[in-house]
Parts: C-alpha cells; sequence; structure tokens
C-alpha cells in the first residue's frame, strides 16, 4: 500500500473520495499490523507530548551551556504582555510556543522529533496556537497531525530529512511544509489545498544550509523553529485562498533532493562553514573548548 509520491496520494484521495489523513491512517495501520482506532490514539500520545514539550519550555529560563539560548521564549511572553504583537495573539502563540519546545529540546527535555529534533517546534506551534485560538477540536487535531505525518513520509520516501544530507530544507523545511498541510487540513481545506500548502511552503525554503554554530542544536536552529512556523501559515493562507505553485510537488521534493547533493558538505551540519565559521562563533567554539564542565 505505501504511497511513493504525491501524485499517487492526489489520485488515491479522488478515486476513493477520501481526505489526506484519512489515507495516512490507513496507511500507518497497513505498515504497523494495527487497526485505525490504535493508530489514532498514538497520534494523540504524539500530540499531548508536544503540548507537554511547549507547557515546560514556556516555564523555563535555564539556559544551554554556551550561555547563548534558553531564554528567548520568556523575552517573547514578557514583551508581549506589554504590547501585543502586530499580527495578532495566534502569531504571539505560534512564535513562543515554536521558542519554547525548541529551547526544552536543548535542554534534553521530552519532545516529539517532527520530523526532526533541530526542527521539533514548527508543527507543534502551528497546530497548538491556532486550535487554542480558534477552537479546533482535539479530532481535529489529530487530523491534522495524521496528514503532517504522512506529508514528512511521502518526501523521505525521496531524500533523507537529516541537515547531514540535505541541509536544513531537509529538517526545518520540511517541518514547515508538514506544519503547513496540518493547517489546511485543520481549517477544511481540500486534498488539492493542502498539496498546494506543502509545495509553496517547500519551494520557498529551497537551498536552507544547515551550519550550526559549534555543533550544537541552538543558532541558528531555535529561532529558525519561530521563523518557519510562521512560513508555514503563509503558505496555508495562500494555499486556502486558491494560490496555486505552478511547480508540482513532486518536482521540488525532487529539486530539495538535488539541491541538497550540490550543497557544499561544509554546509550540511558539519558547522564548517556558513554561520559555524564566523568570528564570533569561533571565538564561541574556542571559549566552549577551554571551559571546565559541570559537576
Amino acid at each position: 500500500m505505501t504511497i511513493l509520491s504525491f501524485l499517487e496520494l492526489f489520485d488515491k484521495c479522488k478515486s476513493e473520495n477520501k481526505q489526506i489523513y484519512e489515507i495516512a491512517q490507513e496507511e500507518e495501520a497497513f505498515l504497523s499490523g494495527e487497526v485505525i482506532d490504535v493508530i489514532r490514539l498514538r497520534v494523540l500520545e504524539d500530540l499531548l507530548a508536544m503540548k507537554d514539550a511547549i507547557k515546560n519550555g514556556l516555564s523555563s529560563k535555564e539556559k544551554a551551556v554556551s550561555g547563548w539560548c534558553g531564554d528567548d521564549c520568556a523575552k517573547l511572553i514578557n514583551n508581549y504582555a506589554k504590547k501585543p504583537a502586530i499580527f495578532g495573539t495566534i502569531f504571539e502563540k505560534i512564535t513562543t510556543y515554536a521558542l519554547a519546545t525548541a529551547e526544552e529540546n536543548l535542554r534534553m527535555g521530552r519532545i516529539v522529533a517532527c520530523p526532526t529534533a533541530g526542527s521539533c517546534g514548527i508543527v507543534p506551534s502551528v497546530i497548538v496556537a491556532v486550535s487554542e485560538e480558534l477552537k479546533i477540536t482535539e479530532n481535529q487535531q489529530i487530523n491534522g497531525l495524521l496528514t503532517a505525518g504522512l506529508i514528512g513520509l511521502i518526501v523521505s520516501n525521496k531524500v533523507q530529512l537529516a541537515g547531514a544530507v540535505a541541509g536544513c530544507q531537509a529538517e526545518c523545511g520540511v517541518a514547515s511544509a508538514m506544519a503547513a498541510a496540518a493547517l489546511v487540513q485543520m481549517l477544511g481545506g481540500n486534498s488539492n489545498e493542502i498539496i498546494n500548502a506543502t509545495a509553496l511552503a517547500l519551494k520557498n525554503i529551497l537551498g536552507l544550509t544547515c551550519d550550526p554554530v559549534c555543533g550544537l542544536v541552538e543558532v541558528p536552529c531555535i529561532k529558525r523553529n519561530a521563523f518557519l512556523a510562521v512560513h508555514a501559515v503563509t503558505a496555508a493562507e495562500l494555499a486556502l485562498c486558491g494560490v496555486e505553485s505552478k511547480i508540482p510537488i513532486d518536482e521540488i521534493v525532487d529539486t530539495l533532493k538535488i539541491t541538497g547533493q550540490l550543497m557544499s558538505p561544509l554546509l550540511k551540519e558539519t558547522s564548517l562553514g556558513g554561520l559555524a565559521k564566523t568570528k564570533t562563533a569561533m571565538n564561541l567554539e574556542k571559549k566552549l573548548r577551554t571551559q571546565k564542565p559541570k559537576i
């Protein structure tokens, strides 16, 4: 039953008159040998784990060993309490939830890799923030997460979702596409709109490098989660308004893979190029090498 392309997914939705989340739960049931009710319960567990990560991240200001990260979410919370964001409450929640989850990851807290730990804040922040503000039911959230999961699975059929393979376009980029798909599903979009949201999000982040400072999942990874979560909402809004990607999503995925192959190894999670080799980054690296470990 395994679906290998978005064209195949779209055709299946059309021929069977099913939504993407229905295909997703059937696919997962087939692969795992479980019934659909069990699959939905497992997705609910992931959803609740995402919400716990957000909650824990919102309540902590513990900084990382580098001293660079860990309190940015708190800065947003404090500022929004005094001055609302230009884009409103949903924007406030998406950005804070994305940072809260990514910062919880750096503290070695429990998160859901979706699709990776470095991009863990994007899908949860969009699903949870929008659901809270628009009163979207738990069942609809599960449907959104199932949709996102199948999107990630199909992309992973062609390219490994790892910065070491294809740069951050394969991590935060794919996460943004997954979040866009989930959002369109939760807002009542059809399969064509979901696939177009996926395409719009993914093609507009092609070429994103992976150049973590000091090899840590901190800079620029954490703040990138907030940026790419908002990117996902833009893609969803465009798709729901009828805007379509002129390049089909399967060709965009092929391009992502080729772009990853063309990308210098220095820019693929090796920390040998890009931001990781700026003067400031190298000074921090030197400081961390000489720093005495905490006991």
